[in-house]
């Protein structure tokens, strides 16, 4: 079902994390991950026809990165750097002009919102951007961090709730209500 978002200028798409470690066969996949690529597809095309900014997140980290369980995280090791795994999900449109945002790539630090360590606050206010549409993965950590600085960073934020799926499927309601309780408007 397509969503009932109308893009502006002054908006922004900020797809989050559709990696291959996030989806279906990869190290830290969550399930449904691969199923939600088509709508975020449709969006990313919705975005750039009505001139908003179209930005895809991604987990950078080394190889030796502090979230992974042999370094004390609570991780297995996933979106290392230049591999497969880091890479976007094959079939998401990602086109050139779609701004990448790398996140969580010092060695000593952990990053889950696309706003940590990236400047991306104050890439958008310069961009005069007015609003954040949120989606991808996983709802109920990047994504949901994500929201979340959007938000305190004085953002209008939308979050498209059937274009992301957490990694413990009980944690959707929680994560909305949350979301919801802060001022940030959930699309189911």
């Amino acid at each position: 079902m397509p969503t009932q978002v109308d893009y502006a200028p002054q908006d922004a798409l900020l797809v989050v994390d559709m990696q291959n470690d996030f989806c279906e066969g990869g190290a830290l996949a969550v399930e449904g991950g691969a199923a939600l690529v088509p709508g975020i597809n449709a969006e990313i095309m919705k975005a750039r026809k009505a001139g908003a900014m179209v930005f895809a997140s991604r987990d950078w980290h080394p190889v030796d990165h502090v979230s992974f369980e042999h370094r004390g995280g609570e991780w297995p090791p996933h979106c290392v750097q230049d591999t497969p795994g880091a890479a976007f999900h094959p079939g998401l449109a990602v086109p050139s002009d779609v701004i990448r945002v790398s996140k969580a790539t010092a060695f000593d630090a952990d990053a889950y919102s696309a706003f940590d360590g990236t400047g991306l606050g104050n890439y958008l206010r310069e961009k005069t951007i007015k609003r954040v549409i949120v989606c991808g993965l996983a709802m109920d950590v990047c994504v949901q961090a994500t929201a979340k600085d959007a938000h305190k960073e004085g953002f209008e934020v939308l979050l498209l709730a059937e274009l992301t799926e957490p990694v413990a499927p009980e944690a959707r309601d929680n994560c909305t209500r949350e979301l919801q309780d802060i001022g940030i408007e959930v699309q189911a």
